[in-house]
């Protein structure tokens, strides 16, 4: 009977200690993925608006994970603060005109702060201190946009092809333009009226400039259209040296 109770005693402290063991391990990995046993700097940020953003979430800087989110509170009706703990290893990266900003790890995924590349030439960012943010899109607003696009395209393309189909049936001014043979004859022999007249201006330039009377005049538009030209090169090389 004793050996029996010792026995258990041995099998219920192994138990306990694989228990303990396990939820050690456990703590261990939740602390490494939250950055509870690293050297922690607060930075924090403000928003109209954070999106479905929650305590515990990624705090992503260059695409890597720093930090989490430690607390969100509402300041008032249009602001709500958000403080970020990170990795105090990261600090001497996010200078003062870094930004937050609110994004998605997926389309749909969790919400996540991201933290900008700010300039090499600003100061690192101090414990404890605020920097600006961008406000995040709402996906509604996105589709809602899109909503609408896609309505004024539809009412649009509706409208081309009624248009089209009173074109070929000859229908209104356009219609009875195009479908029309008089009026097509009617614009060639334009056309051909309009080359008429623009080869005998020709000619009657070449006769003008051949005039002794309006030879002087003309001579005076060439030399001045040389001299133009000259300067013009003069410019180009100045500015070529």
């Amino acid at each position: 009977m004793k050996n029996n109770s010792n026995a258990y005693k041995i099998k219920l402290g192994i138990f306990v200690s694989l228990g303990l063991l396990i939820l050690f391990v456990i703590i261990f990995f939740i602390g490494s993925n939250q950055n509870l046993f690293s050297s922690k700097f607060k930075v924090s940020t403000n928003f109209r608006n954070v999106s479905g953003l929650q305590i515990g979430a990624q705090v992503r800087f260059s695409g890597i994970a720093v930090g989490t989110i430690e607390s969100i509170s509402i300041i008032n009706d249009s602001t709500v603060n958000v403080i970020a703990m990170m990795d105090k290893n990261i600090k001497k990266f996010i200078k003062k005109d870094s930004r937050a900003s609110i994004s998605s790890e997926g389309v749909i995924g969790d919400k996540l702060l991201i933290i900008s590349q700010g300039s090499s030439k600003v100061a690192e960012v101090e414990d404890g201190a605020s920097i600006k943010s961008f406000e995040p899109v709402e996906f509604d607003e996105i589709l809602a946009s899109i909503k609408v696009t896609a309505e004024n395209a539809e009412v649009i393309t509706d409208e081309l092809a009624a248009m089209l189909i009173d074109i070929n049936e000859g229908e209104g001014t356009l219609g009875k333009l195009l479908n029309d043979e008089g009026v097509a004859k009617d614009m060639e022999k334009t056309m051909k009226n309009l080359r008429k007249g623009s080869k005998g201006l020709e000619e009657n330039m070449e006769a003008a400039k051949s005039n002794f009377l309006l030879r002087g005049y003309f001579r005076k538009k060439e030399k001045e259209k040389e001299k133009a030209r000259e300067e013009a090169e003069k410019e180009a090389e100045k500015l070529k040296e």
